[in-house]
């Protein structure tokens, strides 16, 4: 049972993350949490999701920016190590509350500011924020699309930004599973299921790619910003019950 509904719900995360920028963690962070201890899953997530963008990374190779990926891969191999090493050793529970609303409010803001975004995005801005992006999702397993829009205000849509991100998001898991692994939090029995995940990835992947094709660039972004708020209403939900 276990089994059927892994692959099932990380073949849909994969197939609606191509189409809206990333997010698939979204779908599997609840599922995963119906199974597993909350200290499993962001090994077993990121295993899932290396494999995952592996693929990606062949399904799209051509679209790789790789002036941004230079830039970012400094910053979210140390953002990968400190947050592991911080999950390792504390438990911050209100993080993913914090995220909603930071997902929500970036969402909200990029509405009004479509053709004015707030500021240029500049290539070395990649290194601090695959910094941030790496620290947090060391401690959470996965931040979502939490960078979606600092993407397309650099340029990157569709395509482009799968093939980019996938390249960044493999860099980010594979220095994660490092440190969990050096801090003692990689549980190897677990592992499994995280391949299971990344397996998963390849119908998803395939399917939403052909969809991809379809779509304009403003209906991409316009589902990117839909994805962005839905995911951080989602986590606010979630953790309700650290205000209420």
């Amino acid at each position: 049972m276990i089994t059927i509904t892994l692959f099932v719900a990380g073949s849909l995360g994969w197939f609606f993350s191509t189409l809206a920028g990333g997010g698939s963690p979204l779908i599997l962070l609840p599922v995963l949490g119906w199974f597993f201890d909350a200290t499993v899953i962001p090994p077993v997530l990121t295993t899932g999701m290396l494999f995952g963008n592996l693929q990606r990374m062949g399904l799209y190779w051509k679209e790789i920016d790789w002036p941004s990926t230079w830039w970012y891969m400094p910053g979210a191999i140390v953002g990968s190590t400190l947050g592991a090493f911080v999950f390792a050793h504390i438990q911050l529970k209100w993080l993913p509350l914090v995220l909603g609303i930071f997902l929500v409010f970036s969402s909200v803001s990029q509405l009004f500011q479509q053709n004015n975004p707030f500021f240029k995005i500049r290539t070395w801005y990649f290194m601090p924020a695959g910094l941030i992006y790496a620290f947090l999702s060391g401690l959470v397993g996965s931040t979502g699309p939490m960078l979606n829009l600092f993407y397309i205000n650099y340029g990157l849509v569709k395509e482009p930004m799968i093939a980019t991100k996938s390249v960044h998001m493999v860099a980010v898991h594979v220095a994660k599973l490092i440190a969990y692994a050096a801090f003692g939090v990689l549980h190897i029995p677990f592992l499994g299921y995280g391949l299971l995940l990344g397996l998963a990835a390849w119908p998803g992947n395939w399917l939403g790619q052909k969809v991809l094709e379809r779509m304009s660039i403003d209906q991409f972004k316009q589902v990117v910003m839909l994805f962005v708020s839905i995911s951080g209403l989602l986590l606010i939900w979630r953790e309700r019950g650290l205000v209420f």
